[in-house]
């Protein structure tokens, strides 16, 4: 304990006459004591001289105190002021774009239709396309509602038509996942469902085929040992006549007659696939094709005054049973699909003409072919089977 008090230490008396100076009256050990202690705590309250960092932090300091900065506290944890950071930058971001984007919403509360799709309804240009239905993925059990009555046009070539929500080309033929059937490996499966798709759309949405022209990458899906299908398809396309209609695979336009609108055909349908006799896979596909058409003797840049051009369309539906059998117990090419069943639902198109090609009726245009005398049928539903009557009847829309 330091002996050092807030009282000054007693001075030793001095004498009042000459001769020897008189001794302390405090023993030399204490007094060391002192004068160690005095020293220490003089060293310790005396003024240091600061650091190079301290001088640095202060220079800092001043020049914010300066500026009218404040510093950041130095007890603010380290989550805290990157939290703060980020808020930051978020209100900087919005500060920026604030004043472009309220120009933007007050041009868009004014003109709603310059939003993409138009998503209010507002267009003056018509009714916005309704979305998209999902892909069929079981038989249906009725046929689709009613549509509002609208009149195709050159822009909207399916006005009016349950199609107009359907898949675009072969966006609406979908393979279905393949697995093994029987002896025939996931792989083999695999490669029949997409053949068979492939012979679809070039049967029934290849532009070449709709203009009339061989179906050639179709023809070579099909398998040369089934005993005369193949042949039979050749010849059809060769001679076509009753009996012998190409119709019967192929969906085929005159274009001397006949042109298609835009670039879309409309499908729905579905692909299904099973164990089948002879070691198979057996494939059952059931798909509605719908062509939008025009006259061939009316340019596409026409319908400017109001309607000289007239859109109709023809609806087509196919329902095949093919088959890919092992080729290690049966005598069949392998990669190639053979053709169990084949039928067909034509509507819209001339009756008892068979030259190879579908012949769409116009309002404005004086019937063709034989006189319809069968029952009135909607092309659009699917939920029922194909039926031949044996006549020619007629459709309740198109």
């Amino acid at each position: 304990m330091s002996l050092v008090s807030d009282k000054q230490p007693e001075q030793p008396e001095q004498s009042e006459g000459p001769g020897e100076p008189e001794q302390p009256s405090v023993p030399d050990d204490v007094w060391e004591r002192f004068a160690r202690d005095t020293e220490r705590d003089i060293r310790t309250s005396a003024p240091k001289e600061p650091s190079a960092r301290a001088r640095m932090v202060t220079e800092r300091l001043r020049q914010e105190e300066a500026r009218g900065a404040q510093p950041e506290g130095w007890r603010a944890a380290p989550a805290w002021r990157e939290m703060n950071g980020r808020a930051a930058r978020r209100r900087r971001l919005w500060a920026i774009i604030g004043v472009p984007l309220a120009a933007a919403v007050a041009v868009v509360a004014m003109k709603p239709s310059l939003l993409p799709g138009d998503p209010f309804g507002t267009s003056s240009d018509g009714p916005t396309a309704a979305a998209s239905l999902p892909a069929e993925t079981a038989p249906p059990t009725a046929a689709p509602s009613s549509v509002a009555p609208d009149t195709p046009t050159l822009d909207r070539p399916f006005a009016g038509s349950p199609a107009e929500r359907w898949a675009d080309g072969a966006a609406g033929i979908v393979v279905p996942e393949a697995t093994p059937v029987g002896s025939l490996s996931r792989a083999q499966v695999a490669t029949a469902l997409r053949q068979t798709k492939t012979l679809l759309v070039d049967a029934n949405l290849n532009p070449a085929t709709l203009r009339g022209e061989r179906p050639e990458v179709a023809l070579g899906m099909l398998d040369p040992k089934q005993p005369k299908m193949l042949d039979d398809a050749r010849s059809w396309l060769r001679e076509p006549g009753k009996g012998h209609d190409p119709l019967s695979l192929f969906s085929r336009f005159d274009p001397e007659e006949t042109r298609l609108v835009g670039e879309v055909v409309k499908t729905r349908g579905r692909m299904t696939f099973k164990a089948g006799e002879h070691a198979s896979v057996a494939i059952h596909v059931d798909y509605t094709f719908v062509y939008p058409v025009a006259p061939a003797d009316q340019s596409s840049d026409q319908g400017s005054d109001g309607g000289s051009t007239e859109v109709t369309r023809t609806i087509v539906r196919r329902v095949l049973d093919l088959e890919v059998s092992d080729p290690t117990k049966y005598q069949v090419t392998p990669g190639k699909l053979s053709v169990v069943r084949y039928d067909e639902d034509l509507a819209n198109s001339a009756c008892a003409v068979y030259d190879g090609f579908l012949h769409p009726q116009f309002p404005s245009a004086a019937p063709t072919g034989a006189a319809p005398t069968g029952p009135t049928t909607d092309p659009y539903d699917r939920s029922r089977d194909i039926q031949h009557s044996g006549t020619c009847g007629t459709v309740s829309r198109t």
